[in-house]
Parts: structure tokens; C-alpha cells; sequence
């Protein structure tokens, strides 16, 4: 091979090299394009919508395009997961799911896609601890021992609402049943949002609940908030002991939100989504409502976030193990 041969080589491959970081640099730059749609796999009105549509206010904000919400409700939240991993991995269709599609695999026998195999982990983007609200015209209960002694003098009597069988409201109410010894009969809805419907309507007693959906309603008089779960008091709710306070110091239950990209994303998109929701929930604006809803700003993003997922899978299949949970 001569000199002049090699040094055209060389050329033509640096030339190779630059057109493909120039090619990726701007993909990531002009992503996105056109209105990005993200599906969220519950009614408008749950916690869930709580925090999707005012990042997608300020999504649109920083990027100039349309983040569209589109709300597929059903089967605990894999209908919308279902849905969201056959779309086309052009970074076009994104996906915001919950600790509900952590539990899922332990509770659905059948479902016809696989939350790691079949999605790319974003980003987190939220994390909420449950609580225990009752509607005050059902209850008379004000605090939770004496909710916890009317429900074992009236086993079966009062019940509760859940987003669907196999979420995390409906894994909190049996983990709380085993740990208090009590029986709640437990009624599965389409979504948190109609199940806190139903409950501020008076026609069921009680909901744990995440508080990115209760909290206005609690503020506002609607719902008594009797609990939060964990070892700490939540600051957007202070006069509202935590589950160490009243005795249930293992009752430790989160209602998270995550964004995932269907398998085979491209990575550059990949990292433009993320960078651009950071962007988002770095804004003063979603600091301050997602404090009001009683959520820090997470910082789990890509693999460590996938990570956390995968953790939680394991950690709610030994809960659905032990509580019995089932479809109902």
C-alpha cells in the first residue's frame, strides 16, 4: 500500500467519521420536529395527569412543540402500556408509567408486553408517598387508631378504593390490612381519578391514595387525610402524621412516576428527551407543584433509573406474594 494511498484512506474515513457525529449531533439537535405524544395509561383527573400535563406545559415551553397527553385508561394501567410499547421507536411516542407497572408483572398472568425487554428507562419523574384519606361523611374516624379500631369491630364493613386491581393503591390497602390485622373490602376502579371521584362523592370510605392526586382535595376540605406512609412527615402536609408515628413504622409505600421510550428509541434521541425533561422539571414553576403534591425533584435518570425499576419489580412481587393479592 503506498503513502498516497494511505493518506486518502485516512481522509476518506475522518470524512466518514465527521459526517456520522454531525449526523448524531444534529439529530439531537432538531429533535423534536413535530408534537411529541405521551401516553398516560390512566383517566384525566388521577395522579398520574397531576404532574404529566404541567410538564407537558413546560415541555412545549422549552422545546417549541406540543407534548400531547393521551389518556388510554384500563386493566390497572397496562392497556396504556400495551399500547405504548407496539409504537414506532422514533422517539415520537413516549410513555409515563408508575409503580403500578412495576407491580403488574406479579399480578397479570397474560400481558402482552414485558416493562423492561420491551421500553427504554428515561428518566424518573416523581415520587409521591401514599396516604391514607377517608371522606369525612363516611368515616367519623379522625385519627388513624381509631380508623384502624372501627375497621376490626366492623370487619368487611368498610371499604376501599383503588385505581384498578393490581396498582399500587390497591397493593398499599392490602399491605395496611396485613400489617393492622384488619378487613377492608377493596373495590377496583378505572383509574385513581374516578376511584377519588367516587370517594369524595361519599360512595366509599376510604383510599391510599398517592398525594399528587389527594392533595388538593385534602387542602381543600373534600377528604381528612389521616396518614402518610414512611418515617417522616411530608412538608407540604405537616400536621399529618406519618406511618412511624402511629405505630406502622414498616408501612413504607411511594406512588412513583416514570417516562420510558419504546425499544429501539435511537440513543441520541434518548438523551435529548432526557436533557429536555430535565430542563423541565428544573423550572421554577414545577419545583413549586410538584412541592404542593408533595414530590421532591428526582434525580434517577437512563440505566440507574432502570436500575430502581427493576429493584421494584422484586420488592412488590414479595408484597403480592405475601398479601395474596389478585385480579378481582
Amino acid at each position: 500500500m503506498t503513502p498516497n494511498f494511505q493518506r486518502r484512506d485516512v481522509l476518506r474515513l475522518a470524512a466518514a467519521t465527521a459526517a456520522a457525529l454531525s449526523g448524531g449531533a444534529w439529530a439531537q439537535a432538531t429533535w423534536p420536529t413535530k408534537p411529541v405524544t405521551m401516553i398516560v395509561p390512566f383517566p384525566a383527573g388521577g395522579g398520574t395527569d397531576a404532574f404529566a400535563r404541567p410538564l407537558s406545559a413546560q415541555f412545549s415551553r422549552i422545546t417549541g412543540q406540543t407534548l400531547v397527553i393521551d389518556n388510554r385508561g384500563g386493566a390497572g394501567g397496562t392497556l396504556g402500556a400495551s399500547i405504548a410499547a407496539k409504537a414506532q421507536p422514533d422517539g415520537y411516542t413516549l410513555f409515563m408509567g408508575a409503580v403500578h407497572h412495576a407491580i403488574a408483572p406479579s399480578v397479570y398472568p397474560k400481558l402482552d408486553y414485558d416493562i423492561e425487554k420491551d421500553f427504554v428507562p428515561l428518566l424518573l419523574l416523581a415520587n409521591v408517598p401514599q396516604v391514607v384519606v377517608v371522606n369525612p361523611k363516611r368515616v367519623t374516624a379522625t385519627t388513624l387508631k381509631a380508623f384502624v379500631a372501627a375497621a376490626k369491630q366492623n370487619p368487611g364493613k368498610l371499604n376501599y378504593a383503588s385505581a384498578g386491581a393490581g396498582t399500587s393503591h390497591h397493593l398499599a390497602g392490602e399491605l395496611f390490612k396485613l400489617q393492622t390485622g384488619t378487613f377492608i373490602t377493596h373495590i377496583p376502579y378505572r383509574g385513581a381519578g374516578p376511584a377519588l371521584q367516587d370517594l369524595i362523592a361519599g360512595n366509599v370510605d376510604v383510599m391510599f391514595d398517592g398525594l399528587g392526586s389527594s392533595a388538593q382535595h385534602i387542602k381543600a376540605g373534600r377528604i381528612k387525610a389521616l396518614m402518610v406512609a414512611g418515617s417522616k412527615r411530608n412538608p407540604a402536609f405537616p400536621d399529618v402524621p406519618c406511618a412511624a408515628e402511629v405505630g406502622l413504622p414498616d408501612y413504607t409505600v411511594t406512588t412513583w412516576y416514570g417516562l420510558w421510550a419504546p425499544k429501539g428509541t435511537p440513543a441520541d434521541v434518548q438523551t435529548k428527551i432526557i436533557d429536555d425533561m430535565k430542563k423541565a422539571l428544573a423550572t421554577d414553576d414545577l419545583k413549586a407543584i410538584w412541592a404542593s403534591n408533595g414530590s421532591e425533584i428526582p434525580s434517577l435518570a437512563g440505566p440507574a433509573y432502570g436500575a430502581f425499576v427493576n429493584s421494584e419489580i422484586k420488592r412488590w412481587a414479595a408484597v403480592v406474594k405475601e398479601s395474596g393479592a389478585k385480579l378481582e
